[in-house]
Formats: C-alpha cells, structure tokens, sequence
C-alpha cells in the first residue's frame, strides 16, 4: 500500500475535474454509441462500453491511492445526473458498479501495480461488473447463450482496450506535458529511473 494514504487538497481536485471532464466525454460517446448502434445492432454497447470505464482507470494511474478509481467513476456519474442526462439517478448505481469492478483490480495488487496490464485488467474488471449488472437490470438470462457469451468477451475486450489501453494512453500523454509533477505517477517514475 502507499506510505501515505491521505489525500491532498491537489488529488482531490485532479479526480473531482477527471470526473466533471469525463462525465461530458461520456454524454458524448452517447451518441456515437447511438449512430454505431444504428447501423451494426444492439451488441455494439458491448463494443464501446470500454470508454465508460475510463475515469477511473485515469484517475487511479495518476492518483495510485485506494478509492481513486471508484471515486472518479462516480463523479463522473454525479456530473452526468446534474448535466441532465436521460438516464438520471440511476447513473449513480451504475458508476459505482464501474469503478468497484476496477477498484477491486488495484486493491488485488494493493495498490501498488500501475502496469498497462493491471490497467487493461481493470478495464476487464469495470467490465465484468457492469456484465452483471446490466444482465439484472435487463434480463439478460432471457438471451440464448451464444449471444451472452459474445456480448461478455466484447465488453471485456472493449474494457482492456478503450478502458485499460486507451486510458494508460492519455495518462502518459499528460505525464509528457508535466502536470503530473509531484503526484504518485511522477515519484513513482522517478525511481524507476533512478
């Protein structure tokens, strides 16, 4: 675990503006999840669920403090209700099932492992969550079995890749430009050089 679990003033408002940020990112990604889902069908939620799952996985990179995912998946949820997004409140349920199914992933390393594939595995653990809860919330025991099988490995897939690599992505491309310095992500890359 990190030596310091308290949160500065700093990481709180690096994971409160990842949340308002992504909130509007994923409004979105709404609507090109409606276009694509016009055109290729229903399982193309499964396709680009990934992108859902970003903030934490953003959020715990950067921050490497036990609650950073969930706490972004929320925020970012919280900024959708009060931006007016159709599905209102119940957001709420639904980013906190994103962020503990990526949560979980860094509390199986302890916090400690921020590696692209503890990343993708957290995208994969986002993923495996949100599975089961939009199989209760839809009844999903009422699809064949095929279906639900292609459906599962796509929503994993989509939470390795446009959760898990694309969000290690964007927290280099930040971590080049600077503002990173002096959080967990820079100290721990320091002595890595060192």
């Amino acid at each position: 675990m990190p030596e310091n679990r308290s949160w500065s003033l700093r990481e709180i408002l690096i994971v409160t503006v990842l949340g308002a940020v992504f909130a509007v990112l994923y409004l979105g990604w709404v609507q090109i999840w409606l276009v694509a889902q016009a055109i290729f069908g229903s399982m193309t939620m499964d396709v680009v669920m990934g992108f859902w799952f970003i903030a934490s996985i953003v959020a715990a990179a950067i921050i490497r403090k036990p609650g950073a995912a969930f706490a972004a998946e929320m925020l970012a949820a919280a900024v959708q209700v009060l931006l007016g997004s159709p599905a209102g409140l119940l957001l709420l349920v639904t980013g906190a099932v994103q962020g503990a199914g990526a949560e979980i992933v860094f509390a199986a390393t302890r916090w400690r492992d921020y590696s692209l594939p503890t990343l993708m595995a957290a995208g994969v653990g986002a993923a495996v969550f949100s599975f089961a809860y939009t199989w209760v919330r839809f009844d999903y025991g009422a699809l064949e079995p095929t279906i639900l099988l292609a459906m599962f490995l796509l929503r994993c897939i989509s939470g390795a890749l446009l959760g898990g690599l694309a969000g290690h992505l964007i927290v280099e491309a930040l971590y080049r430009t600077g503002v990173l310095s002096g959080l967990a992500i820079d100290r721990a890359k320091r002595l890595a050089r060192a």
